[in-house]
């Protein structure tokens, strides 16, 4: 089993972030990724679409005889984490979990936001947990559907449409001061510095990827899983749909070359 796959799922092309966190901690672990590209995005998908389709991306996670997974997609996190959890015999790390602890262990916690999609706002879940552990913080969730599609097309660095997105969606944050923002999806690392320099020096800007490579790195190192072996690690990525757009857009969220992407059209994901 130390040998076996680190499981990777998100509903496209961000969980990329994360994986490349894990491998930068963890380089000798082989690593299957997921993406459900025919279902993307889920940030504007029903509560009981983004679980059938998480329990199916795992579902075939899970036949690769994977060791441990990681949900890189916040809109899952939020909707579906603790059923994915009790489904599945291996540990399920939520990138959502690893970043409200990142968000709520800062020194200055008076004013604290979170950035996501339409989904994880309105959930209210990590509202929920923060105010669980900070009841007296103010907390500020911001929708930003224009994120993703700019990032995609690679305008991470427009200086028209992603300034004017930015500046659009993060208005409420300019009103008056804020601490610490959380970035509630895996596209928004790519925009991290522009959001920064929209916010000010003084808000800390947190990317939960690494956190939660960190916790990977605890739960296999607690079950004497880590993969010990010095053979180059595997990459296997596989996609529901469209593998030529996701070779070429993964190279924006991974720096690794990407050469071979599986599509595996079977009945479950139509």
């Amino acid at each position: 089993m130390k040998e076996a796959s680190i499981g990777v799922f998100d509903s496209g092309f961000g969980g990329l972030t994360v994986m490349n966190a894990v491998t930068s901690l963890l380089p000798h672990e082989n690593i299957s990724y997921f993406a459900d590209t025919i279902h993307l995005p889920y940030g504007n998908k029903s509560p009981e679409a983004i679980l059938e389709y998480s329990s199916q991306s795992i579902e075939f996670l899970a036949k690769q005889g994977i060791k441990l997974l990681v949900i890189a997609c916040h809109t899952s996190c939020v909707t579906a984490l603790p059923f994915l959890q009790k489904q599945f015999p291996f540990p399920i790390i939520g990138i959502g979990t690893a970043g409200i602890k990142d968000l709520v262990s800062q020194k200055k916690t008076d004013h604290l936001a979170f950035l996501g999609t339409q989904t994880t706002v309105t959930s209210g879940v990590y509202q929920k947990m923060i105010k669980e552990k900070l009841p007296s913080s103010k907390v500020t969730a911001i929708a930003c559907p224009l994120f993703v599609p700019l990032v995609e097309m690679g305008y991470v660095n427009h200086p028209i449409l992603t300034q004017n997105a930015i500046q659009e969606h993060l208005r409420p944050l300019k009103e008056e001061s804020v601490d610490a923002v959380l970035l509630a999806c895996t596209h928004y690392p790519l925009l991290k510095d522009p959001i920064q320099k929209e916010l000010g020096s003084q808000v800390l800007i947190i990317d939960p990827s690494m956190s939660c490579a960190l916790e990977v790195k605890k739960i296999l190192s607690e079950k004497d899983l880590i993969n010990s072996s010095l053979r180059s690690p595997q990459y296997q990525f596989y996609v529901s749909d469209n593998p030529e757009r996701f070779q070429t857009t993964c190279k924006l969220f991974f720096p690794s070359p990407i050469t071979s992407v599986i599509c595996t059209r079977t009945p479950s994901f139509l």
